[in-house]
């Protein structure tokens, strides 16, 4: 799946070839794509408007054009888009046409991208609140955000990486990546981690994020540049698809588990497992047997019958 970095790098290849012109056409090929509007409504919103700006937003590009019109795109596991591709790919779900005689093919071969139109700034505002955290490179994104963030949570702390909801744009190549340079295990319950810690995977995650951007994404199997060239970042991987391999860093073997549902890599010997707490120890009402009333310290002895 795109993850920010190779989202980042689409946006910076196509801006300049799409900001200025105007939409002149869209054909959907795929109904699936724009729900819950129809083809015809997406065409009669975007037909005639002018491309203003090509942004980002975590792992979704931002279409927007004249008049506060927006459309948000995701490219989920396989989207690509390319530019006056030749041949035009086998899987194009959508085809644009913009001013100046350009073409654009967005290419789907699983169907899960997705395009949805928001009409105005507060649109826009609500679309990305319910469904984006901060970005890496927000100034906001600190140890101590990411300490709330994890605070009383017992979940794996690469499950909150991957959270979009609190963290925009990382997905798991990045998380691997992130909490191998941090020397954190991916397993470790995210509200055990200290200021410390965090502060390390906040480098980390950003560091891990700069490079797959400075090498213009990772192509593992769909990813590709808009004139279809594949990334390079996959040639850097520290752990990520390297089980078995010995450790950049110790020497020691790469292992791949299940963690939150994905394929995860890990050196065990810099991520060393997190320990299992000692079950709470059971209070002394609960594990001692009780003394007879008698027994106990400053209880009075019972009442011996008198003669009667």
């Amino acid at each position: 799946m795109p993850e920010l970095p190779e989202v980042e790098t689409i946006r910076r290849q196509l801006a300049p070839l799409v900001q200025g012109r105007t939409l002149e056409r869209i054909e959907v090929l795929d109904p699936r794509w724009p729900r819950p509007l129809s083809e015809r409504d997406l065409s009669d919103a975007l037909t005639g408007r002018r491309v203003e700006r090509l942004g980002r937003r975590g792992k979704y590009l931002l279409w927007s054009f004249s008049q506060d019109v927006h459309l948000a795109q995701h490219l989920r596991m396989t989207g690509a888009v390319l530019v006056d591709p030749n041949p035009e790919p086998a899987h194009t779900r959508v085809r644009i046409w913009l001013s100046g005689g350009r073409f654009l093919a967005i290419d789907d071969p699983r169907r899960f991208g997705t395009g949805e139109l928001l009409l105005g700034a507060h649109a826009l505002d609500a679309f990305f609140a319910a469904r984006l955290g901060l970005e890496p490179f927000d100034d906001a994104f600190t140890a101590q955000h990411l300490l709330a963030l994890a605070r009383a949570r017992t979940a794996p702390v690469k499950a909150l990486l991957l959270d979009q909801r609190r963290i925009a744009g990382v997905g798991n190549i990045y998380a691997d990546e992130a909490l191998h340079r941090a020397e954190v295990h991916p397993r470790t319950p995210a509200g055990r981690l200290t200021l410390a810690q965090w502060e390390r995977v906040r480098e980390s995650i950003v560091a891990a994020l700069s490079a797959g951007i400075d090498a213009r994404g990772a192509s593992i199997d769909d990813f590709r540049h808009v004139d279809g060239v594949r990334g390079s970042f996959q040639h850097q991987f520290l752990v990520h698809l390297r089980a078995g391999q010995p450790c950049t860093r110790c020497g020691g073997a790469i292992v791949k588990l299940l963690v939150a549902g994905r394929g995860t890599y890990v050196c065990e010997t810099c991520q060393p497992r997190p320990r299992a707490r000692a079950p709470h120890a059971r209070s002394r009402s609960a594990s001692a047997p009780l003394r007879p009333r008698a027994d106990r310290p400053g209880a009075r002895s019972p009442r011996r019958p008198g003669p009667r």
